[in-house]
């Protein structure tokens, strides 16, 4: 991870009581932690970026520990998310090297976990906002656990650095009336129900 030398970390939750309607008994709770690290690749096109998604898992089980101790434990946590924003001197792909090693550290620490992780990656520079996409661990098409968590940094990602970021979620969003598969349906089998 040397290559990946880390600046700083951030880490941020949110329990969300109500949108107007009733108090929520208990208020589902999500969080996101990233990193703001070097960037070994800005400035210069690297071909093969596949030995930085190995480099990166250290990193990935680091932020998961710490981002599930945030929420307070592992109970409870059913929806996760992963993103990344690359400084201005990377390009596209110096984020998607997080796809493997963030989601796959996620998936050590939580346990079986059978959806697919969504992500969103995109380069920006410094103040750059994020919206990571949240979606049930076990099943994609639980649309209360459809959501998203906005992470921004103000002081990066700096020019030759990139923005690692993982999510999570303690139940859905408050007040979730929109139907779909319920979480007493989920069997979660394929992934996807």
């Amino acid at each position: 991870m040397s290559d990946f030398a880390i600046r700083k970390i951030v880490t941020q939750v949110e329990e969300i009581l109500h949108e107007g309607g009733p108090l929520a008994d208990p208020p589902p709770v999500k969080g996101a932690i990233y990193a703001i690290c070097a960037n070994p690749f800005a400035g210069r096109h690297e071909v093969d970026l596949q030995p930085s998604m190995e480099a990166l898992k250290p990193l990935a089980l680091m932020l998961t520990d710490r981002l599930v101790a945030a929420l307070g434990g592992r109970a409870g946590i059913d929806a996760y998310g992963k993103g990344a924003i690359v400084g201005e001197n990377g390009e596209h792909e110096h984020g998607a090297i997080w796809h493997v090693s963030g989601g796959y550290g996620m998936r050590d620490r939580l346990g079986e976990c059978r959806a697919i992780v969504p992500s969103a990656m995109k380069v920006g520079g410094m103040g750059t906002t994020l919206d990571i996409p949240l979606g049930h661990l076990n099943a994609a098409y639980v649309r209360s656990r459809f959501d998203v968590i906005t992470v921004a940094c103000e002081d990066g990602p700096r020019a030759n650095e990139v923005l690692f970021a993982l999510a999570m979620a303690r139940g859905g969003r408050v007040h979730s009336r929109m139907g779909g598969l319920e979480i007493s349906q989920v069997k979660g089998e394929d992934g996807l129900r």
